[in-house]
């Protein structure tokens, strides 16, 4: 009589290993550099006064753009 083993799960792996994941992760990573460059050019930009207005400094767009990605 043939038996059957029925305990073993189906292994199943991606098509191309973590290939697919590894190019997803980069461009997420590209794509919130691509923001925070944008953030901080579009923030040295203005005017200090206009800075000032929405209660930055220029010395804290490095800091505040970082921020804003998140």
């Amino acid at each position: 009589m043939a038996v059957i083993d029925h305990t073993r799960s189906a292994v199943v792996t991606q098509p191309f290993g973590g290939f697919a994941e590894t190019i997803r992760s980069t461009y997420a990573r590209v794509q919130a550099w691509n923001d925070v460059r944008i953030t901080r050019k579009s923030l040295a930009a203005l005017s200090d006064h206009e800075l000032a207005d929405i209660g930055i400094e220029r010395c804290d767009i490095d800091v505040v753009a970082t921020k804003m990605s998140r």
